[in-house]
C-alpha cells in the first residue's frame, strides 16, 4: 500500500536519531535573517578570534548552515559542526539497513556470498567530542549546542580560543596567526589532512564568500586578499605524516595508501578484487559515488579483509576529507554490484549514511571528493556529467533477479548540484524552453520532499524536512496521485516514500526525455511509462537540456533494456564461456524516448582465478548506448533504436 505524505510540523522540528530526540526550538526556525551574521561578529568579539576566520572555519565544516539540529555522518551539529559522540554510539551497527543484499562483485561468472558491514567502532576519538569540550568552555548546555545556532558559533569560537592558547600563539586580530588553531580545529590525526582543512578554510578566507542558508539567513564573508599563512603553529600539532608513496590523489589533499589485500584463499579461492591493466585493457568510463553505510575507520578495517568479498579504490572521512586509497585505479573493485560497471570504474566511499540519523556531509569531504574527482577524470578521459559520474543508486541490476538488490547510496541528501559546482562543471540549462529533453535541477535547500525511514528504530515514522536532490515522479499530475511503479524494484506492489526507495524518483543532474506538459507539470519517460513531477515556473525543478535521445526504430513495437553491455556470442575465444545477453524485466515502446548517455562496444572482462595473467578482455562489435530510463541507467542495442537531437 502506498504511504500518502504528512502533514509536517512548522513551529518546532523533533527529530530523532537512532534514539536520540533533538528539538529545534521555534524561535531558531524563525530566526530573523540577519541573526546568523550577527552571531558569528558577536562570538568572535567575545572570545577574541578574527570574525573572517570564525566565518571560513564555519563555511568549511558547514556553509554555514544549521541543518535543523541534525548531525552530520561524523555526529557534528550547527554551523560549526561540532561533534557530539553521544550521537555515533546511540546508532546502531551498521549492516546496510534498507538496502538490498547485492553481490558487490555483480558477476555471474564468479558469484560472491554476501556478508554484512562491520559494526561501529567501539572507540570514539576526541575530534568527535568536541561538543563537550564547547559546553565546558562555555557553560552551555549541550542541546543548546546542538539545536541553538548562535549558541553553537560560540562553542566553535570558544574552541578555537583554546586551541591557539593551547599552541602558545597569541589571541591576534591577524588571522595569519591563527593557521595552526584552524587546523586543529578539523579534528584530523594526518598533518596532509589538517592541512588540507586549514588551507581551504583560508582559500574562502581570501576569496570571500556569500550565501543564504538553509534555514534562511544571508550570510557574508568579506574577502581578506593577500592573507597570509603563519604555518609554523603547524608543526607545534605534533600530528603524524603517513607516507603518500603510491597513492593516486592530487598533491593538494590528504591522501594516504592502505592497500587491500589480492591474496589466495583456500579452496582455489582468492580476494577481495581482480588486477587489471587500466586504462590499456579497458578503458574507465564511470566514477561511482558510494556511502559507507558507516564509519571510515570500520570501513577501512573492512577492505583490508581478503575474505570479505567487498572492495572499493578510495575511503573518505566525513569530518576532515581524509583520504585513504586501498586499490590502483588501473584495477578493478568489487563495489558496485555489477561487473561490467565494476570492470570500467572507480569505486569512491563516502564515511556516512544515506538516511539514518544523519542527512549532511560536511563540506570539507565534499571539497576532497571532488579534487579527487577531477584529477581521476582528467588522468582516465571520464566527461564530468551525470552519465560518467554516477551514485550507485544509478548503476543497474545484471539479470532480472538482481535488480531489487542493488544498493541505494549515496541516497536524496547527496548534493549533487554543489558537488558539480565544485568539480567546476555547474550543471546548467541547455537549449530554449521547448527542448524535448529536461535536466532534473531543483533548489537543494528548498526542495525538501517527503520521506519515512530515516530512523533504524523506528522505520516508520517520518524523516525530518530536509533538502533533496530527488524529487516525486507520480503517475499523473497532481499531488495526491500514485507514485509511478517500478517492476523490478517492487513486481507486485507500489513505490514507496521510503528514504531507501528510489523506485519513483528523479535525481539531480540526470536528464530525461519530455513526454508531455500540462501547466506547472512535466511527464518524462521513465521505466516505460510517463512519469509527472512537479515543475513550477516560480520555482522549477528541472531545466531545458538539449541532447541526443533514443527511439525505437521503424516497425519495432518494443526495445529490450539491457543492464550490461556484453559482447555477441562469436565473440569470445574458445577457452572464454559465452555470457549471456539477457534482457532486464523492462522493455520501452514505440513512441517513447530515452536520453543518450554514451555508446559502448560490448566487452567482458573474464577474472575468475588468482592468477591474473589467466585474466581476459573480450571485445565485440556489438555496439550499445546508455540511456537515463529510470533512476539507474540501462542499455539498449544500438541496432535497435534511432538518435536524434531534442
Amino acid at each position: 500500500m502506498q504511504r500518502l505524505t504528512p502533514l509536517r510540523m512548522t513551529a518546532a522540528a523533533v527529530i530523532a536519531v537512532g534514539g536520540l530526540a533533538l528539538i529545534q526550538p521555534a524561535s531558531a526556525a524563525q530566526a530573523a535573517p540577519g541573526d546568523r551574521q550577527a552571531a558569528f561578529a558577536e562570538a568572535a568579539e567575545a572570545y577574541d578570534v578574527p570574525e573572517s576566520v570564525l566565518l571560513g572555519v564555519s563555511y568549511l565544516e558547514s556553509r554555514w548552515d544549521a541543518n535543523a539540529g541534525r548531525p552530520s555522518n561524523s555526529a557534528g551539529f550547527g554551523p560549526m559542526h561540532l561533534t557530539d559522540a553521544a550521537a555515533l554510539t546511540d546508532l546502531p551497527a551498521t549492516d546496510h539497513h534498507g538496502q538490498g543484499e547485492e553481490d558487490p562483485r555483480g558477476d555471474d561468472g564468479r558469484p560472491l556470498a554476501v556478508t554484512a558491514r562491520p559494526a561501529a567502532p567501539a572507540e570514539i576519538p576526541a575530534s568527535l567530542r568536541t561538543l563537550e569540550k564547547a559546553a565546558e568552555l562555555t557553560g552551555a548546555s549541550r542541546d543548546d549546542l546542538r539545536a541553538d545556532p548562535a549558541v553553537n558559533i560560540r562553542g566553535g569560537a570558544a574552541l578555537l580560543a583554546d586551541y591557539q592558547k593551547q599552541l602558545g600563539a597569541p589571541l591576534s586580530a591577524d588571522p595569519a596567526e591563527w593557521y595552526g588553531a584552524v587546523a586543529r580545529y578539523s579534528g584530523a590525526s594526518e598533518a596532509e589532512a589538517a592541512k588540507f582543512f586549514a588551507d581551504e578554510v583560508y582559500a574562502t578566507i581570501q576569496a570571500g564568500a556569500e550565501r543564504v542558508t538553509d534555514d534562511g539567513q544571508k550570510v557574508g564573508l568579506k574577502a581578506v586578499p593577500g592573507l597570509q599563512k603563519f604555518e609554523k603553529w603547524l608543526e607545534r600539532l605534533g600530528l603524524r605524516r603517513p607516507g603518500r608513496d603510491g597513492v593516486e590523489c592530487p598533491p593538494t589533499i590528504s591522501c594516504e595508501w592502505i592497500p587491500a589485500p589480492y591474496q589466495a584463499l583456500p579452496d582455489d579461492d582468492y580476494g577481495n578484487h581482480d588486477l587489471s591493466n587500466r586504462p590499456w585493457n579497458q578503458k574507465v568510463d564511470y566514477i561511482v559515488i558510494h556511502d559507507m553505510e558507516g564509519y571510515f575507520g570500520p570501513s577501512v578495517n573492512l577492505v583490508q579483509d581478503p575474505a570479505r568479498p567487498a572492495s572499493w579504490h578510495y575511503s573518505l572521512r566525513s569530518s576532515d576529507g581524509h583520504i585513504a586509497q586501498h586499490l590502483k585505479t588501473k584495477d578493478v573493485g568489487w563495489q558496485a554490484g555489477n561487473w561490467y560497471v565494476n570492470a570500467k570504474s572507480i569505486g569512491l566511499e563516502h564515511e556516512g549514511f544515506l538516511g539514518e540519523g544523519a542527512a549532511w556531509y560536511t563540506e570539507a569531504m565534499y571539497r576532497t571528493s571532488a579534487k579527487l574527482v577531477r584529477y581521476l577524470a582528467l588522468r582516465h578521459g571520464v566527461p564530468l556529467d551525470r552519465a560518467h559520474i554516477i551514485g550507485h543508486d544509478n548503476v543497474p541490476g545484471t539479470l532480472p533477479t538482481t535488480v531489487r538488490q542493488m544498493h541505494e547510496d549515496p541516497g536524496p541528501f547527496w548534493d549533487w548540484a554543489h558537488y558539480f559546482e565544485l568539480l567546476g562543471k555547474p550543471l546548467h540549462a541547455s537549449g530554449g524552453p521547448k527542448a524535448q529533453s529536461v535536466m532534473i535541477l531543483p533548489d537543494y535547500a528548498k526542495n525538501q520532499p517527503y520521506y519515512y525511514g530515516c530512523d533504524r528504530k523506528n522505520p516508520t515514522a517520518d524523516c525530518a524536512p530536509h533538502g533533496s536532490s530527488s524529487v516525486w515522479l507520480r503517475t499523473e499530475p497532481r499531488e495526491d496521485a500514485p507514485l509511478v511503479k517500478d517492476i523490478g524494484k517492487h513486481p507486485t506492489g507500489d513505490s514507496l516514500y521510503s528514504v531507501y526507495d528510489h523506485s519513483a524518483r528523479a535525481n539531480t543532474g540526470q536528464r530525461y526525455a519530455v513526454a508531455e506538459r500540462q501547466g506547472d507539470w512535466t511527464a518524462i519517460w521513465y521505466l516505460g511509462q510517463k512519469a509527472w513531477f512537479h515543475n513550477p515556473a516560480a520555482q522549477p525543478t528541472a531545466v531545458p537540456s538539449r541532447g541526443l535521445v533514443v527511439t525505437p526504430k521503424p516497425g519495432l513495437a518494443t526495445v529490450p533494456v539491457y543492464g550490461r553491455a556484453y559482447p555477441e556470442p562469436e565473440a569470445y575465444p574458445a577457452n572464454v564461456p559465452v555470457q549471456a545477453i539477457t534482457p532486464l524485466q523492462y522493455t520501452f515502446a514505440a513512441g517513447q524516448r530515452y536520453t543518450l548517455g554514451l555508446a559502448a562496444q560490448g566487452e567482458y572482462y573474464r577474472a575468475v582465478t588468482f592468477d591474473a595473467s589467466q585474466h581476459v578482455v573480450v571485445r565485440g562489435k556489438l555496439k550499445y548506448y546508455q540511456i537515463q530510463f529510470g533512476h539507474r541507467v540501462m542499455f539498449v542495442k544500438a541496432d535497435d533504436v534511432v538518435v536524434s537531437l531534442a
